[in-house]
């Protein structure tokens, strides 16, 4: 069983060394453990510096594409290397790399395909009040978004079977942490969350500028997926808040007009009728969006298929590492 630590990295010289010297290299039921870092387009020492601390593999993506084109390009890669289960973890040493076993733990009792590490948000300093609460909010919408049941959804520190890391693809690229919770709970990919620590992180986080900032992209981003992979409820609600009220004004239109006082309220139906042509081309939206989602997850399915197909599997957990340097694949 071969497991294999991804981290996406964008300049953290700083950081880097002690995250990947506290990732553990031996676990129960992991024959061998192997780190990869995703170089975003460091323009600092990241690489040299983990390539000094012990990382196996370093693919380089040669320009700043994201953390979620990054992580995307990490998965892959770590399927391409052979992984039977791939671990993503940050590059600023936020979480306590010893419980990289707590994580793997439910895949290899095969209890859950994806595993989200639980972060203590409560206890957490350099988290304000606001953030805190934030973070609540924001978990309990992407919980009602997937229909799964995880506290610390924008939590990046994950465990991923082999099968589920084929049949995740990230649209987004901002970040991938949300989408991928409402695309696997729309997958019925089986998700559990184990409470994990994390140590004293002294800089702000680099993906978000402001508090506000935060909130717009992360508010997008769940909206955003909503609709891809909810469309027919999506545009089946704006029909029926389109739709009612229009035909409450026809309804009302026709009261009046059947009691000889309808010739003064044309304008209302009017209105009325305009809302209830917007109802339906709404309802129509939803037919032909929830069309094309089926049609997304039949060429996701397929893209899993062949990718699992192609990949190595058993024999290679027990080959070698091999350090690669600079690996640049620009259709990553």
């Amino acid at each position: 069983m071969k497991l294999i630590i991804q981290i996406p990295a964008l300049n953290e010289e700083e950081t880097i060394e002690a995250t990947i010297l506290g990732l553990p290299r031996r676990i129960p039921g992991i024959s061998l453990v192997e780190v990869l870092l995703i170089d975003d387009g460091s323009t600092d020492a990241t690489v040299e510096r983990a390539i000094q601390a012990g990382a196996d593999h370093v693919l380089s993506l040669g320009t700043n594409r994201g953390l979620a084109r990054a992580f995307m390009a990490g998965l892959e890669e770590a399927l391409r290397l052979g992984a039977d289960i791939v671990v993503n973890t940050d590059a600023d040493n936020q979480y306590c790399g010893e419980d990289v076993a707590a994580l793997v733990a439910p895949i290899l009792a095969r209890k859950a395909q994806i595993v989200v590490g639980s972060r203590p948000i409560s206890e957490i300093e350099s988290f304000s009040l606001l953030k805190r609460n934030l973070q609540y909010i924001g978990s309990w919408v992407v919980r009602k978004a997937s229909g799964t049941d995880i506290p610390d959804a924008p939590s990046g520190f994950r465990a991923y079977s082999r099968e589920a890391a084929a049949q995740l693809y990230v649209t987004n690229t901002y970040s991938y942490t949300l989408e991928t919770i409402i695309q696997a709970g729309r997958k019925r990919l089986r998700m559990v969350s184990v409470p994990v620590r994390v140590n004293r992180v002294e800089r702000p986080s680099r993906l978000f500028r402001t508090m506000g900032h935060y909130v717009r992209r992360s508010m997008t981003t769940i909206i955003r997926v909503s609709i891809l992979y909810a469309p027919l409820r999506f545009f089946f609600t704006l029909s029926l808040l389109a739709g009612l009220p229009g035909l409450v004004g026809i309804g009302r239109f026709l009261w009046l007009y059947a009691h000889g006082g309808g010739t003064g309220n044309v304008q209302s139906l009017v209105l009325s009728g305009a809302l209830v042509g917007l109802s339906a081309l709404f309802a129509v939206a939803g037919v032909i969006a929830d069309l094309i989602l089926a049609n997304r997850f039949l060429m996701e399915d397929i893209r899993a298929r062949d990718m699992l197909r192609d990949l190595p599997y058993e024999g290679s957990a027990m080959q070698p590492a091999k350090r690669v340097l600079h690996v640049v694949r620009p259709g990553a």
